[in-house]
């Protein structure tokens, strides 16, 4: 049986070392609510990069993270904090065992100061609509 998961490492700057204190806070609290009231569906994990003192979050998957939750996890850090500014990661869709759909992945683009997309990917659409758009079938 093949396993399906998403993998991803980034960073999130929170502009300052107390802010981190208060994100890994905001983290934890939901990862301590039970699943049905969980923004972010433990769907990954934050820390402080080890060789990091400053104001800097790394995020990463947990063996199958979740990029939506990444997406609101940044969010309410960005209106927390009054972040501004562009942050973007990407991700990649992987599985165990080969397949036809089991390998792809995206990346998105926020604007922190107002919480909205500024460009998203993936690849798995991008690739069928190009070939479509080209004249072959997907």
């Amino acid at each position: 049986m093949a396993d399906y998961f998403t993998q991803f490492s980034c960073l999130l700057d929170v502009a300052a070392p107390e802010n981190v204190s208060r994100a890994l806070e905001i983290f934890e609290a939901d990862c301590a609510d039970s699943a049905a009231e969980a923004q972010f569906n433990n769907g990954f994990f934050v820390s402080v990069p080890s060789d990091d003192a400053g104001s800097q979050l790394w995020i990463r998957d947990e063996g199958a993270g979740d990029p939506e939750s990444v997406i609101r996890f940044v969010k309410i850090c960005a209106a927390e904090f009054s972040l501004s500014g562009h942050w973007g990661f990407q991700y990649s869709n992987m599985c165990s065992q080969p397949r036809l759909d089991g390998f792809g992945g995206g990346a998105h683009v926020l604007d922190l100061a107002t919480g909205k997309a500024i460009a998203w990917i993936d690849t798995e659409n991008w690739i069928a609509q190009t070939i479509v758009d080209a004249g072959g079938k997907s």
